[in-house]
C-alpha cells in the first residue's frame, strides 16, 4: 500500500515544477505531521535541486495553553533543517465559529507576509479534500463550494498552492515515520465538537470499512466539480461580457454591471454570473438570501433596492447595479475649510479634491448635500441643485458625497459635473478624486 520512499518526493517536485521560477517558496508550518512532512520533502529537495528560496512561517493562534510551546518546537524542526522561520502571532476573533475565525485569522497573516512573485505551500492532503467535500455538501453547497480547496489560487500578492491533494494521510504518516520526524499532535483534533473532526474521527472509518477507497473517490468528485465550476465561469464571463459596458460615472472607480442583458438570462444564469463577479468582493450568499436579487432586479424605476451582502451592498442606479463597500457605506464628515486652494485638499473618507487653473478668491470650504441648495448658472438663473442633479443622471448613493465647493455661503460648482464644475467665464475647474474602495477579499 505505501509507494517507495523516492516516488513522494519525485511526486511533490512534478507538481511544483510550474512555479521553480518564484522568487520564494513560503511553507505554512504548524508543525504537525502533514506540514512538518511539506517541510522536510522542500528542504531535502533543495539539497539536490535548484529551488526558490524556501522559508516557513508559523501562525501562533494563542487558543490553547499547551500551543505556547508549539513555535519553540517549530524553531527547532527549521533549524536543524536550514528553513529560516517566521512565528506571527495574531489575535482571533471571538465569535459562533471559532474554526471560521482562526482560519481568517492565518490566512489574514498570510497575505500580510506574501510579497510578489512568492508562493505559499500548505499541506492539505487527499482526505482532507474528501472531508471538505463531505462537510460542504452536508451544508447544502452548490458547485463551487464541492469543489472544495483548489489546487492553486491567488493570495495577496502572491499565490497559494496546495501540492499534497493526490497524496493520502497514510501516505504522509509512512514517510514521517520513516524518516524518524516528530510532530506536534493538536489536542483539539481530538474535540468531537468539531465539525471536521467528527467527520475525520468517526464517520470517515465507517465509510471505509465499506468504501476502502473513499477518500480518494470523493476527492475525485471534487476534481469532477472543479471541472464543472470551471465551466460555469467560462459562461458566467460570456454573459458578464454583455453587461460590463462603461458607465457614464466610471470615473467614481466603482464596479457596475447593465442591468438589461442580466434581466434577459434565465434566473439560474444570473446567479452565476453575479457569483462569478461577487466572488472576489464578498461571501456569496446562500439559497434562500438570494432572494434579495429579486428584489433588486424587479423593483421599480423609480425605487432605490439595496442587496446588502456580507462585505458591501448591491444598488440599483442609473440602469445599472453598483458594488458599494468600505466607507462608500458612510457619510463623510463635513464641511472641510480649503486653506490653501493652490493645494490638493483631503477629504476624510471621500479622496480629495483639486482646483485646476487660477482658483477663486475665499475664504473656501467643501461641503455636502444637506437639501435645499442653489446653484448660479450662466443663462439659467439660480437653479435647484436636486434638479440639476436629476438632470446629469446622478446616482443616488453619489449624491451625498458629490464635493461642493462653498465661497463662504455662496454654492459656487459641484465637482466632476461638467457645467456645474465651474463658474461661466471662470478660469478653474472643481475636480474630485473619490477614494477606492477594497475591491477584493483575500
Amino acid at each position: 500500500m505505501n509507494q517507495p520512499r523516492i516516488d513522494l518526493p519525485t511526486r511533490l517536485l512534478t507538481q511544483l515544477s510550474p512555479w521553480r521560477n518564484a522568487a520564494t517558496w513560503r511553507i505554512a508550518f504548524s508543525g504537525g505531521l502533514d506540514s512538518t512532512v511539506l517541510l522536510h520533502l522542500l528542504a531535502t529537495l533543495s539539497r539536490h535541486h535548484a529551488l526558490p528560496a524556501l522559508s516557513a512561517i508559523h501562525v501562533h493562534h494563542g487558543l490553547q495553553a499547551v500551543a505556547e510551546a508549539w513555535p519553540d518546537h517549530c524553531r527547532s524542526v527549521c533549524a536543524a533543517l536550514g528553513v529560516p522561520l517566521d512565528v506571527v502571532n495574531v489575535h482571533v476573533r471571538p465569535g459562533a465559529s471559532i474554526e471560521r475565525a482562526a482560519r481568517e485569522a492565518r490566512y489574514g497573516a498570510f497575505v500580510a507576509a506574501l510579497q510578489g512573485n512568492e508562493v505559499l505551500l500548505t499541506a492539505q492532503h487527499r482526505d482532507d479534500q474528501a472531508e471538505t467535500l463531505l462537510f460542504r455538501l452536508l451544508r447544502g453547497a452548490g458547485v463551487r463550494g464541492l469543489a472544495a480547496m483548489p489546487r492553486q489560487r491567488p493570495l495577496g500578492l502572491g499565490h497559494l498552492l496546495r501540492p499534497l491533494l493526490k497524496v493520502s494521510r497514510a501516505e504522509l504518516q509512512a514517510y514521517a515515520t520513516q524518516q524518524g520526524l516528530s510532530w506536534i499532535d493538536d489536542p483539539s483534533n481530538d474535540d468531537h465538537r468539531y465539525a471536521r473532526n467528527y467527520l475525520r474521527q468517526r464517520v470517515f472509518p465507517m465509510l471505509a470499512e465499506h468504501w476502502p477507497q473513499a477518500s480518494a473517490t470523493l476527492a475525485r468528485s471534487a476534481a469532477h466539480m472543479g471541472e464543472a465550476q470551471g465551466l460555469l465561469d467560462d459562461l458566467a464571463r460570456i454573459d458578464l461580457a454583455q453587461a460590463a459596458t462603461p458607465a457614464a460615472f466610471d470615473w467614481l472607480g466603482l464596479q457596475s454591471l447593465v442591468l438589461a442583458p442580466l434581466r434577459g438570462l434565465s434566473p439560474a444564469r444570473q446567479r452565476n454570473a453575479l457569483s462569478h463577479w461577487l466572488a472576489p468582493l464578498t461571501l456569496l450568499p446562500d439559497s434562500d438570501h438570494w432572494a434579495g436579487w429579486d428584489s433588486l432586479r424587479d423593483a421599480a424605476d423609480d425605487a432605490r433596492p439595496i442587496w446588502r451582502l456580507a462585505g458591501g451592498e448591491l444598488h440599483r442606479a442609473a440602469g445599472r447595479v453598483w458594488w458599494l463597500s468600505d466607507h462608500w457605506l458612510c457619510s463623510p464628515p463635513g464641511p472641510v475649510d480649503w486653506a490653501d486652494p493652490a493645494l490638493p485638499l483631503p477629504l476624510p473618507g471621500n479622496g480629495r479634491v483639486a482646483l485646476i487653473g487660477q482658483p477663486p478668491a475665499g475664504p473656501l470650504s467643501v461641503r455636502y448635500r444637506q437639501g435645499g441648495e442653489v446653484l448660479a448658472l450662466a443663462g439659467r438663473g439660480h437653479r435647484d441643485l436636486k434638479r440639476l442633479l436629476n438632470e446629469k443622471g446622478v446616482p443616488a448613493f453619489v449624491r451625498g458625497r458629490l464635493p461642493l465647493l462653498y465661497q463662504g455661503e455662496q454654492l459656487l460648482a459641484v465637482a466632476n459635473l461638467a457645467g456645474l464644475d465651474a463658474q461661466a467665464g471662470g478660469s478653474w475647474r472643481l475636480i474630485w478624486t473619490p477614494g477606492n474602495q477594497d475591491l477584493g477579499l483575500s
